[in-house]
């Protein structure tokens, strides 16, 4: 990540955009919680209840109160907006009406369960949205929030408490919110359970096992108290940022580890990552990017990208400062960031080394008042020494010396014709030029050599005695020193701005690829486009070779390289692979897979990788320098963007699609039905009347009537599964009699079960069932009409029910060839036929389709398995606790 120092000084702009987007909205309070129970509920009403006795015009938008009689004394007094009821598969859903909020336009509304998942139809599909939508219109808005329900803690909850939040929140809700905390200690939680203050008795104490245990609750507790205190620290540094107050303002510990490329800094990291643990602070490592890097050889180059790559591993925010000096960076960054602590290196340089240098600790200490400075020595052994740097940067290149001493020449013999003209005193001054015009083009020290050489200079030709280095004159002896102490000033305002002006150049040099290449990502359309876009723009921009792979299929497949590449030998494939599955860098220059030719990088969007970007040079060396990281992890961003809104688009495309298909089908099959009901009623009408007429049985009015009675069944299903698809079922519940229901559904399907026995085992004193009776009428049917259709001739279909701890089944078994092993799911997928198993036969795939949509829209579940001894296939319906009836409560 790029990291820009700003002056302290001044107030951030960025706080003052984000105020400024501020205007006119509501306030947001989050009411933060570390698990149910703890009374954010019971906070929100009674600091509404305040508030509306301020004067402040207080709503209710939606309160769940659980049935708890505290809470709901709370709402007594308060206005409460009627919720809206949204039709649902036969069930009616209460919902907050968002539209009567906005027309009575309160100055604060209470809504309860920020994370809730609205039913489906309305407006937005997420709670939150809603709110979001209330804040726009300039109402505040009182929420609550579970920690767990946060988007970024969702997997470190589940990991601890096994069960995995659906309903999550993104973490950015929270960046202009007023966080609030309730919090109680574990043991006073589990004890309001126990007295039933949370759940009701049944559930409490299935919770009291599970996700309220003391552990859990413990580490839940942490997490809120953590999440509660980096968003009042995120809210106090934007302040302090806005209204440019000095001072690191530290509520919490906040590590800076300055990284270089010197042996050992990668020690340097470990231990700033055991502080960072020790004080549970987030840590930053920075580079300082001067212009003395712009002449590091291939070694310190790796080793300063090896540094870097480690801190990210480690889970430090990594940042790249230009600066014309290491302790101008630091003091800057440090400023900006409010650190609490840095940590530096100490490296084992000669004395002369650490007299010149050295002090960039005591000045850091004198320079950052609040800020502890820790020194660590370096522990990758000898430091290389000083002379082995030399670089144009710093020292300047030989020709840089040569040019000073031609251009000191030309002004010395334009200085020796203005003096032969008369005895001029301030010829000095011409000595001047050659020293900034050094310093500007070569650097500080070619400056200082050029200043050197003009003394000399002009203390050899134009001072008496001529022609020697004695000085006769004591006033010449100040002209000639403060010539020297001019010269020397000049060279390093002149060395000082090439430096900012290198840094400027560089800065602009990537904003400037940054901004080419977001403009060509933009107008792209298609993954194949885009591998080609990046890969030639990415070998372009680092003079290398370059490939992007996408997986297709399950296998990755190259989409595009610069210069073409048709193929990669296996241990490429295999560090490829690795980066997909792991989402880290490999091959070369890494720590995974050193050997491979290319170096890989995921093309990450949050936790996902989309891709891989493979580099390589032609020279066999590590591909990327660590000055041109930064620039690479932008590329590498905007890449994964592009390429996830492209797959976006793809897939609003495919549901667009698919939209259209289910509409058109949907239509076909309502159409057919209707169009074919008429005349095939007609057809059974007429039949019964043939056989009245008749008096007497004949095969053939036999086979028409079972064929018009199978048509009519496929009719019926064809109708049902457009209802089922299209959302329009209408539940009737009523108390069934399991009994009469398989006796019914066995005298509907008689013809299909012939030559099949039917044993009945449904005990008679099973509680009733509060299901629709006409749906699962219809859902035993499709049932005992595929095993009559399925099971082997002269076989016994059982059907059989039984009443377990939390639930009732309800089985159709048969004989047969049973389910292909591992596909059992398969066989309830809309007009799908598994060869070789009990949909090997003729049939159209809907009957167990609709089995499945008529139980999930009654609250039941179908599950499909093979028996062993003898072999076949049984189909379970699963009807929980809460829709069974004993014959007590319905006498009641």
């Amino acid at each position: 990540m790029n990291g820009r120092a700003s002056d302290p000084e001044r107030p951030a702009p960025e706080a003052f955009l984000r105020a400024a987007a501020q205007e006119g909205r509501g306030r947001l309070k989050v009411i933060l919680g570390a698990a149910p129970g703890v009374g954010k509920t019971y906070e929100m009403l009674s600091d509404g209840a305040a508030r509306r006795r301020a004067g402040i015009d207080v709503v209710v938008g939606i309160v769940e109160t659980h049935g708890r009689a505290e809470t709901e004394a709370l709402t007594q007094g308060l206005e409460i907006i009627p919720r809206r009821l949204v039709d649902y598969q036969g069930r009616t859903l209460a919902e907050m009406d968002i539209d009567a909020i906005l027309t009575r336009r309160p100055q604060l509304v209470l809504v309860d369960e920020f994370a809730h998942t609205n039913a489906p139809g309305s407006r937005h599909p997420k709670r939150h949205q809603d709110v979001e939508e209330l804040l726009a219109a300039g109402i505040d808005v009182y929420t609550t929030l579970n920690v767990q329900h946060l988007e970024s803690l969702n997997d470190v909850v589940a990991s601890f408490t096994r069960v995995r939040v659906r309903e999550t929140v993104p973490d950015g809700v929270l960046d202009n919110a007023d966080v609030e905390l309730v919090d109680i200690p574990p043991d006073e939680l589990i004890e309001r359970l126990r007295d039933g203050k949370v759940y009701v008795p049944a559930e409490a104490t299935r919770a009291l096992t599970h996700f309220f245990s003391k552990s859990n609750l413990s580490a839940l507790r942490e997490l809120a108290l953590r999440r509660a205190a980096q968003a009042v620290d995120a809210q106090m540094l934007d302040y302090v940022r806005a209204h440019a107050l000095a001072g690191n303002w530290a509520a919490g510990e906040r590590v800076v580890v300055a990284i270089s490329e010197l042996p050992g800094a990668d020690g340097l990291v470990r231990a700033t990552k055991r502080l960072a643990d020790a004080l549970r602070a987030p840590w930053t490592a920075v580079h300082i990017d001067t212009p003395r890097a712009q002449g590091f050889g291939d070694a310190e180059r790796q080793r300063l990208a090896t540094v870097m790559q480690l801190a990210t591993q480690l889970g430090a925010v990594v940042a790249s400062v230009p600066a014309a000096s290491v302790i101008d960076g630091l003091k800057s960054f440090v400023t900006e960031a409010r650190a609490t602590q840095i940590v530096v290196g100490k490296s084992a340089r000669s004395r002369w080394f650490e007299l010149r240098h050295g002090s960039v600790v005591d000045q850091l200490v004198r320079e950052t008042p609040g800020v502890a400075v820790h020194v660590l020595p370096f522990d990758g052994g000898p430091t290389p020494p000083i002379s082995t740097r030399r670089n144009s940067a710093e020292w300047g290149a030989p020709i840089g010396y040569a040019v000073a001493l031609a251009m000191v020449a030309a002004v010395t013999l334009l200085g020796s014709g203005l003096f032969a003209l008369g005895n001029l005193t301030n010829l000095a001054l011409l000595y001047l030029l050659p020293v900034m015009t050094a310093a500007t083009l070569y650097g500080l020290r070619t400056g200082l050599f050029a200043g050197l050489a003009s003394s000399a200079a002009y203390n050899f030709f134009f001072i008496p005695p001529f022609y020697t280095f004695t000085i006769q004159d004591p006033s010449n002896v100040v002209t000639v020193l403060v010539l020297l102490g001019v010269a020397v000033a000049t060279s390093q305002l002149a060395a000082r701005v090439r430096a900012q002006a290198v840094l400027a150049a560089g800065s602009a040099r990537i904003n400037a690829a940054l901004a080419g290449f977001a403009r060509q990502l933009t107008g792209l359309s298609s993954e194949e486009d885009l591998a080609h876009v990046v890969s030639a723009e990415v070998a372009r921009l680092f003079d290398l070779r370059a490939l992007v792979l996408l997986p297709e299929d399950g296998e990755l497949v190259l989409r595009g390289a610069y210069p073409p590449e048709d193929n990669m030998s296996g241990i490429e494939m295999a560090a490829a692979l690795w980066v997909m599955d792991r989402g880290q860098a490999a091959g070369r220059g890494s720590e995974t897979l050193p050997a491979a030719d290319w170096l890989f990088h995921p093309l990450k969007v949050g936790e996902r990788t989309l891709g891989v970007l493979g580099l390589a040079r032609e020279d066999g060396k590590d591909p990327v320098r660590s000055d041109q990281l930064p620039l690479l992890m932008s590329l590498l961003d905007q890449s994964a963007l592009a390429l996830e809104r492209i797959r976006l688009g793809d897939e609003m495309r495919d549901v667009a699609q698919l939209r259209e298909r289910d509409r058109l089908r949907a239509a076909l099959l309502s159409s057919v039905g209707h169009d074919l009901r008429t005349p095939l009623t007609a057809i059974l009408g007429s039949v019964a009347e043939l056989r009245s007429e008749l008096g007497r049985d004949s095969a053939t009015i036999d086979a028409l009537e079972a064929e018009a009675r199978r048509l009519n069944r496929f009719i019926a299903n064809l109708l049902d599964m457009a209802r089922v698809e299209a959302g329009a079922l209408r539940l009737n519940l009523e108390a069934t009699d399991l009994t009469d229901a398989v006796g019914s559904a066995v005298h509907e399907v008689r013809r299909s079960l012939t030559g099949h026995p039917i044993n009945l085992d449904v005990a008679p004193n099973l509680p009733l069932v509060r299901v629709d009776a006409q749906l699962f009428h219809h859902c035993l049917i499709n049932l005992l009409d595929n095993a009559g259709k399925y099971a082997d001739p002269g076989t016994v279909i059982t059907i059989a029910a039984a009443r377990l701890r939390d639930e009732l089944t309800l089985s159709v078994i048969d004989q047969g060839p049973g389910l292909p092993p591992g596909r059992e799911a398969d066989v309830f997928e809309t007009f799908a036929r598994i060869e070789g198993s009990d949909r090997s036969k003729g049939g159209t795939g809907l009957g167990l389709a609709i089995v499945k949509g008529f139980a999930e829209a009654m609250g039941l579940t179908i599950e499909a398995r093979n028996r062993i001894e003898p072999p076949g296939a049984i189909f379970t319906l699963h009807v929980p606790a809460a829709l069974l009836v004993s014959v007590r409560d319905e006498d009641a």
